[in-house]
């Protein structure tokens, strides 16, 4: 745990450097975009988050439940994103990039201090593991905010590229499926809880994810222009973005070239599509007669052990609504799960981004229909 802790907080002040190298660890330098944090805020805001649940043993997210006062005089009132708007982010009288880095160092260390003389019992290093899902989670935020922000990563920074796979299909009998995990230990979102049977009819699913070969296919044939394709919401998208293709593909004679934080190169084509919304996934699938996978047949498949079954290098978008698994309740983190059941799309899996210590075939990750920014593709099943 203190490894995985020093490395994730490591990683942040690294990539948060890459937003300095570029001057955004200036909030006036920052554009005002609803999909992003001003990189200064986030710094504060990761080194705030583990100092609540860790040294000042809040019981809860609600601003009443944390036991200590905070290392910042405005710690609070600058970094508590239950009560600070994400407008108001660009607008606060933050400390200076050094002195957040500074809170970062204390915080980390009284954290790893404090760590060493816990008792080993397993419900203690709860909120450690919290905090390190926490940081895990905007360290790949970080990465979206890079990539919209067209800023330079170096490479040592990133994890080896998204490949599609085969155009094959897997036939899977179908069966009960144990949805979601029991908090027997170790560490669990509330929800992915409470542990529940349903009944997964049989289905046949790509091997692969659909590749920028295959869907340059669908933009070739009219994908974007031809409405059949689109849901309601879709073209609604669709007619605000006036999207001819996918997010940073660009056009260069005969061949695709796509931007990758701040350089241009070929696009790959066997390569999986990434930077596409749920309605892009869908048109595809539309036009191709396929269709997306329910998160438990997904879960199925990657739990199978069937060999062919890749995943982990793009969250994938699938059919289902962000809905609260039967007996919900939510956990010391208030504000995780609630607010975006219905409003949200699940995507399982995990991307190149993602540590692999957070990687599982259980984790319900959850977006909005309309993002494009994350590293997200999809995989289609048959009809």
């Amino acid at each position: 745990m203190a490894e995985a802790l020093q490395s994730a907080r490591h990683y942040t002040l690294a990539l948060f450097d890459c937003f300095a190298a570029m001057g955004y660890d200036s909030l006036a330098r920052v554009p005002h975009l609803a999909t992003i944090n001003p990189p200064l805020w986030e710094l504060g805001h990761t080194a705030w988050f583990a100092e609540w649940f860790i040294l000042r043993e809040a019981t809860s997210s609600h601003p009443a439940d944390a036991q200590r006062h905070s290392l910042l005089t405005r710690g609070d009132d600058w970094f508590d994103s239950n009560t600070v708007p994400h407008r108001s982010r660009w607008t606060l009288d933050l400390p200076s990039p050094g002195a957040l880095k500074t809170y970062c160092h204390e915080v980390l260390d009284r954290t790893l201090d404090k760590l060493s003389r816990e008792a080993g019992v397993d419900q203690a290093l709860y909120p450690y593991r919290l905090a390190l899902a926490h940081e895990d989670m905007h360290g790949e935020a970080y990465l979206y905010t890079l990539q919209t922000l067209g800023v330079p990563v170096p490479e040592q920074l990133l994890r080896a590229g998204a490949w599609g796979g085969p155009s094959s299909e897997i036939a899977y009998p179908g069966g009960t499926l144990v949805l979601g995990r029991a908090q027997d230990g170790g560490f669990v979102f509330d929800n992915e809880r409470e542990a529940h049977p349903v009944y997964v009819a049989p289905f046949r699913i790509d091997a692969g994810l659909v590749t920028n070969a295959q869907f340059a296919d669908f933009v070739a044939d009219g994908g974007y222009q031809n409405r059949q394709y689109w849901s309601a919401a879709g073209s609604a998208w669709l007619m605000r973005q006036e999207r001819s293709s996918p997010r940073y593909w660009q056009r260069d004679g005969d061949q695709w070239r796509t931007m990758r934080f701040g350089r241009l190169s070929t696009l790959a084509p066997s390569e999986a599509v990434r930077h596409v919304c749920l309605f892009e996934a869908q048109a595809y699938c539309a036009w191709a007669g396929r269709r997306l996978p329910g998160e438990a047949e997904w879960e199925y498949a990657a739990l199978s052990g069937q060999a062919g079954f890749g995943w982990g290098q793009l969250w994938e978008w699938t059919s289902s609504a962000f809905e609260p698994y039967p007996g919900f309740v939510a956990d010391r983190y208030r504000e995780y799960s609630a607010p975006w059941f219905m409003t949200h799309q699940v995507l399982r899996g995990a991307s190149f981004a993602t540590p692999s210590r957070f990687a599982s075939a259980r984790f319900r990750n959850f977006f909005k229909p309309e993002r494009d920014d994350i590293f997200c593709g999809f995989r289609t099943c048959a009809l």
